[in-house]
């Protein structure tokens, strides 16, 4: 006998639901009634389905000591804790895979929203009420009556209610259900977060008012003009107010227009009107093909500078407020950023607003991920199987329907990593009848059977390359299609490294038409006592870590050093040559617009201070154009010191998404070279009572360790090769690629001995011969360390030559150091914030300040942070510390040991010594948390190398000078 109840068999069911009305297009407004239903909901959770109680939907239900949520949001980020909690995987379903059952233990939200219709609701016409996106089925009653239940927890669900609504006392009741058949083409690398998480709004629907409509705006780039047809279900006329347009829907009209681009956002405002509504469009006239075997617009080939983006807020999860979506889209374009991929699924609709308004290239994804099934070598993947195939149909029809009238949506996507399959032709063949205006996006369609262009997620550099001289191989038609990372350059803490190289490879190789970073924000969660959360600090049985922290955003939206280094490589101007010549190529490399926005200014530094400035006159330029301008005359360098060109191209004006003088890009060309330190060796090394004096320093007689310089106390310098290991390092365990991290760790250079093998006063120096080399090897560092001084400048020589066999690069070569106390510190180099051998494109020539707190990079994982590059000097605890040749410097209140301990910034806790790393050289960053490696040029290699530093006093705290 079976007691199992047919109540609940919805859940488990492949379709994508029922009662839910046909997809149409999205708009925010009309003149049609409106009611938003957010705010305060009741709410009943259960850790099972409760198939035999729907009583809670019923009109009279007493739901008083139910608690209270917010909609829109997630259950599981409210109540702390008492709701159960977040769970995060990047591929693994958190449940059995065993399609399309779900587990008993079902976490359940029953919620209910009582309300009024306002007192000028119609009494005329329909009613429909909308869910905008809950994860991940639910069932809908209204006032008792069971109007339907859907899955595709990122698309938009319409019912029609009209019939049952009463001017007061409505009683909707929605169940909510975490796991359904639906989770498993929802495996998307995020956080598992059930809950009616956007908007619910009930609409009115006037006698006579638009069910659907499609906007057709293409243009000419040849004749300039645009040709405007607006397709409606209902009858109605279009107007155009700004190009005279006033037509019935379904006709067709041509005019002269500026067109819509990434660049140019222009839009029209103009009018659907029919017999019961009036509709406000936004239209932007554009036209996206595939010819000559590359994506144009308008008539031009683009070159997408993108990134990938999940909808996050560290509070609130994917239950984003339109605030925070603008600070989305301002964020990116103050970045060169120009377009966005929406991983993985269609984003909140009125994100692609702002992206229309702002302007930006978009990929809309469908809210599809298998990925989980690659475990299984892809068995049972729905995807492939017909069963499924009207729930994928009804998810493309969605979003397609939804976001057809956006001209920032220019490609669609079929979904992620959900392998291959009937179901995923089905869709791409419904989208490509539906809508023969964009083109259609798949990256695991390797031989692009059903989709407009290659798509890769993470080449190497040599395979991109390979792929831009279409030497790749793969079918004919593969060879024939323009190409894109949908992923690449993975932003997961310290990183990405290695930008400029790609972007180098898309600018030189037509077939590269750009690339998306992954991805835009953290996924950290905002915790308590850990200040950021991620996978597994919620008592997840499984789950993925710090994966999910890997965005160029930090969770409070704060522009992580990997952002500001990606501005700068995408950056729409170049600055180039060598400013030898007094002059300066400038370059426009946007695809559509001219210089005519942007204002150049020059200023002329000598060792970081700036002597003059002014403006330079740049012509507007066109795309693509480049001119040589005139630099003024050099001022005179009286000083003798470094000295060089800074130009910056900057907004003239305040625009929608930034101020006047808003920096765009810059370029720097040296004129004079460096004087290097030098000292004059005048005094001998002195010994007596158990110490050696030299110059203004003191160091232990025994040991050779400088003790002092002058009246501070210094922590003994020493060579340091170790760095607390990056995501990047570290890499991802499905790599086969070399992962330095662990061989670092495998050859203990994490725990490396000091050996002195002797300490030698002479006549002019102090000499100290060390080797240093890690436990149970033989390989090794013979290091030398001479100090000279000419009387009060202590100069430190490092000499350094590896002994036995090396087979591993070196996380850092260096000296480390403590000071009893500093805070502020100055320094000449490259700044404002961090840089690495292959992250410091965005490391400007010049004088900086900052506090040693504020030196530091608030990875979510804490890791390797903080270096600056380039450095001439660097003043501290009141010291001055000059580098010859330049050095990367950081320092910081914890050990690199404690750095690397750590598992959240909380773990970290401030010492009485500040610990300071001047170093000679820096292993990479790469990317290869997910990506690719270093490239060899970043390697540091174990060599024989020499390096110096030169140390005098200064006053303890002076105040730094402009920068």
């Amino acid at each position: 006998m079976s007691f199992r109840t047919t109540a609940v068999d919805y859940v488990e069911d492949v379709s994508p639901g029922s009662g839910a009305l046909p997809p149409r297009a999205w708009y925010a407004s009309s003149d049609a009634k409106s009611l938003t239903l957010n705010g305060s909901w009741r709410l009943r959770v259960s850790a099972t389905i409760d198939a035999e109680d729907d009583s809670f939907a019923e009109e009279g239900y007493d739901a008083g000591d139910w608690a209270e949520v917010t909609v829109p949001g997630h259950w599981v980020l409210q109540g702390d804790g008492a709701f159960g909690s977040p769970i995060y995987t990047n591929h693994l379903y958190p449940f059995p895979v065993d399609p399309p059952h779900v587990p008993t233990e079902n976490p359940t939200g029953d919620h209910l929203r009582v309300f009024d219709l306002p007192a000028d609701w119609p009494a005329d016409g329909s009613a429909v009420i909308r869910f905008d996106g809950v994860e991940s089925c639910a069932r809908v009653w209204l006032n008792g009556t069971d109007i339907g239940e859907f899955k595709g927890s990122r698309l938009p669900h319409e019912f029609a209610v009209g019939h049952l609504l009463k001017p007061a006392g409505n009683v909707l009741a929605v169940r909510v259900h975490q796991w359904s058949a639906g989770s498993y083409l929802e495996d998307q690398d995020q956080w598992w977060l059930p809950g009616i998480f956007r908007d619910v709004t009930l609409l009115h629907r006037p006698a006579g008012s638009a069910l659907d409509f499609f906007v057709h705006a293409s243009y000419d780039h040849v004749g300039g003009e645009g040709t405007l047809r607006v397709d409606s279900d209902v009858d109605g006329r279009v107007t155009v107010p700004d190009l005279g347009i006033d037509v019935a829907t379904g006709e067709s009209v041509t005019v002269p227009v500026q067109p819509w681009t990434a660049e140019t956002p222009r839009l029209y405002d103009g009018v659907l009107a029919t017999d019961g509504e009036r509709i406000p469009l936004r239209i932007g006239f554009r036209t996206v093909v595939l010819e000559d075997g590359l994506i144009k617009v308008n008539g031009k080939a683009v070159l997408f500078k993108g990134v990938n983006r999940h909808e996050w807020h560290p509070e609130k999860g994917r239950a984003l407020d339109l605030e925070t979506m603008r600070a989305d889209v301002l964020l990116m374009k103050r970045h060169n950023v120009n377009a966005v991929r929406t991983s993985h699924y269609p984003p909140h609709p009125a994100f692609l607003d702002l992206c229309d308004e702002y302007g930006l290239w978009v990929i809309d994804e469908c809210d599809l991920e298998t990925h989980g099934f690659v475990e299984q070598a892809w068995r049972d993947n729905p995807v492939d199987d017909e069963r499924w195939t009207p729930a994928l149909l009804d998810r493309a029809a969605r979003m397609v329907e939804r976001d057809k009238n956006h001209p920032s949506v220019v490609i669609w996507s079929l979904g992620n990593e959900a392998g291959t399959g009937r179901g995923l032709t089905a869709m791409a063949e419904w989208i490509h009848g539906r809508d023969a205006s964009r083109l259609v996006h798949y990256e695991g369609d390797i031989n692009c059977r059903d989709t407009d262009m290659y798509s890769r997620m993470y080449a190497s550099y040599a395979e991109v390359e390979q792929i831009g001289k279409e030497l790749d191989g793969g079918t004919h038609k593969r060879r024939e299609l323009p190409f894109i990372l949908c992923e690449y350059a993975h932003a997961m803490g310290n990183g990405p490294g290695g930008l400029a190289e790609y972007q180098q490879l898309f600018e030189t190789y037509d077939r590269l038409q750009g690339a998306f970073v992954w991805e835009w924000i953290d996924h950290g969660i905002k915790h308590a006592e850990l200040g950021f959360a991620y996978g597994g600090d919620f008592g997840e049985e499984l789950h993925d870590g710090n994966f999910v922290c890997d965005g160029l955003l930090f969770p409070d939206r704060t522009p992580s050093p990997g952002l500001v280094e990606f501005k700068k490589v995408i950056e729409p101007v170049a600055f180039e040559g060598d400013g030898t010549d007094g002059t300066v190529r400038i370059r426009n490399k946007q695809d559509f617009a001219d210089l005519s926005a942007l204002a150049f200014e020059w200023s002329y530094q000598v060792d970081g201070e700036t002597v003059e400035a002014g403006s330079l006159s740049v012509p507007a330029l066109a795309p693509g154009e480049s001119a040589d301008v005139k630099l003024p005359e050099p001022p005179a360098n009286t000083r003798g010191g470094e000295a060089y060109w800074t130009v910056r191209a900057v907004l003239a004006e305040d625009t929608a998404w930034a101020p006047k003088d808003h920096p765009v890009a810059w370029g720097q060309y040296a004129v004079a070279a460096r004087t290097l330190p030098s000292v004059a060796a005048t005094d001998g090394p002195v010994t007596g009572d158990g110490l050696i004096t030299l110059g203004p320093a003191s160091f232990d007689a025994r040991t050779g360790a400088l003790r002092s310089i002058g009246g501070i106390d210094v922590s003994a310098p020493r060579l340091d090769v170790w760095r607390a290991t990056t995501d990047n390092d570290d890499g991802a365990a499905w790599q086969t690629d070399i992962r330095y991290g662990e061989l670092w760790r495998k050859f203990g250079l994490h725990r490396m001995r000091h050996r002195i093998d002797a300490v030698e006063p002479g006549d002019d120096a102090l000499t100290v011969r060390t080797r240093v080399a890690p436990a149970a090897w033989e390989f090794g560092l013979a290091t030398t360390y001479r100090w000279t001084s000419d009387g009060t400048r202590l100069k430190l020589t490092v000499s350094v030559t590896p002994d036995g066999e090396w087979t591993v690069p070196l996380p850092r070569l260096g000296v480390r150091l403590g000071l009893p106390a500093a805070d502020r510190v100055r320094w000449y180099g490259g700044g404002p914030g961090e840089a690495y051998p292959d992250t410091r494109q965005a490391a400007q020539l010049g004088r900086w300040e900052s506090t040693v707190d504020g030196l530091q990079t608030p990875y979510l994982r804490p890791q390797e942070n903080g270096a600056r590059a380039d450095v001439r000097w660097v003043e501290l605890g009141g010291l001055r510390i000059e580098g010859d040749p330049e050095f990367f410097f950081s320092a910081r209140r914890w050990t690199t040991e404690q750095l690397d301990a750590a598992a959240h910034r909380s773990d970290l806790t401030a010492g009485d010594t500040v610990w300071v790393n001047l170093d000679h050289g820096q292993h990479g960053i790469g990317s290869q948390s997910c990506g690719p490696g270093p490239l060899p040029q970043y390697y540091l290699r174990a060599e024989p190398a020499e390096f110096s530093f030169v140390f005098s006093q200064t006053d303890a705290e002076s105040t730094p000078g402009t920068s």
